[in-house]
């Protein structure tokens, strides 16, 4: 069969492009060790960054349009208000201009009602009981209104003097009451400070007589109390005399020794009694003590001749001890001896072995491009 030369498909072609390209790609990321071992993809993090710098700094013009408008805003506002204000203002001057010139109080339909002056322009009330502006049926006489004035007046006035010459005769009755009232309320203190006096004048004399009596009192019980001290002071003096004859004439001063001794146990003493040995149990003391260094001096001796042993004997160990060191020693040598001339041979042996293994058996070396064969794919 002959060869044919068809054309390739180009979308084939495109596809194998792309997988190429996917190969290429992932063959990248496999063989980078930072990525592979890391596991970070440097690139994305650093579009991640650009793309939040960039959202940052959108936001931050966002917010720096947002002022510049809130303040424009806000000056806006602020015009409008001031508008609005001098528009109320304008409204209510003319309010109250229109107020002033249009609404009075004179003009409006009611004002006959609140006329202040209206009363001055009519005509009086009534000129007398038997006023003939008037019928018969209007009312002629009113709760406040009397013709008869002057009458009613002196009426009054008689009345007024008669109310005052009462009061004046019972302010009069009252200053007599109260002069007699005062006359005896006089009478009566008086009497009391007299009685005060002649109680102050008795309670004076029973006080007097009071005191004499305590002082009396007083110095017959200074007579008792001195007395008595005087007893008190003989018979403690005559105690202390007796406890002195007591003291000097008693076994403690004249340290008799056969008060010491135990009533009950002779070989035991009193402590609270006792007032020391005796020349002859001192003696005793004695001569026990001398035996007792006696001995401790024979006792040292002994102990003397057991220490010079023990060094001798010590003496003796360390110079065993040296003769088997010696001998260690000399042992220790010989083996490593020994040790030595076999470490030798046995690295020979191996060296052979070794140059047996690279010249007979390991003769074929791997070369770098047996090496580089691996790696090559990342399926």
């Amino acid at each position: 069969m002959y060869k044919v030369d068809v054309s390739p498909d180009p979308k084939e072609v495109a596809a194998i492009e792309v997988r190429r390209n996917r190969e290429k790609d992932r063959q990248s990321r496999f063989f980078n060790v930072r990525t592979r071992v890391m596991g970070v993809d440097v690139k994305a993090l650093n579009s991640q960054v650009e793309e939040r710098k960039l959202r940052e700094a959108t936001e931050q013009s966002k917010e720096a349009a947002y002022g510049t408008y809130q303040m424009q805003y806000d000056l806006v506002a602020q015009m409008l208000e001031k508008e609005q204000a001098e528009r109320t203002r304008r409204l209510a001057r003319k309010v109250q201009e229109f107020r002033e010139q249009k609404q009075q109080l004179k003009n409006r339909q009611e004002f006959d009602f609140w006329d202040p002056g209206r009363f001055c322009m009519e005509f009086p009330g009534r000129f007398g009981d038997s006023d003939p502006y008037y019928g018969p049926a209007s009312l002629q006489c009113f709760a406040g209104e009397d013709l008869d004035r002057a009458a009613c007046l002196k009426m009054q006035q008689e009345q007024f003097k008669y109310s005052l010459e009462r009061q004046l005769q019972e302010q009069r009755q009252v200053k007599v009451d109260e002069k007699c009232s005062d006359m005896l309320n006089d009478q009566l203190r008086l009497a009391m400070d007299m009685r005060a006096t002649q109680l102050a004048k008795l309670e004076e004399s029973c006080r007097v007589a009071m005191m004499s009596a305590m002082a009396n009192a007083n110095k017959a019980q200074a007579a008792e109390l001195a007395e008595r001290q005087r007893r008190e002071h003989q018979r403690e003096q005559e105690a202390n005399f007796m406890e002195i004859q007591n003291q000097i004439t008693s076994d403690l001063l004249t340290e008799n020794p056969q008060v010491a001794q135990h009533p009950v146990a002779p070989h035991r003493v009193l402590p609270y009694c006792w007032k020391g040995m005796t020349p002859e149990q001192r003696t005793a003391i004695r001569k026990v003590q001398e035996v007792q260094r006696h001995e401790k001096e024979a006792q040292r001796q002994v102990e003397q001749a057991l220490d010079v042993k023990w060094e001798n004997q010590a003496l003796h160990s360390a110079q065993a001890a040296m003769e088997l060191e010696e001998q260690e020693r000399e042992l220790c040598a010989e083996f490593r001896r020994g040790l030595g001339s076999f470490n030798q041979q046995l690295a020979m042996e191996q060296k052979a072995q070794q140059n047996y293994l690279n010249s007979i058996i390991y003769t074929n070396q791997p070369t770098t491009q047996y090496h580089l064969q691996f790696n090559t794919s990342s399926r």
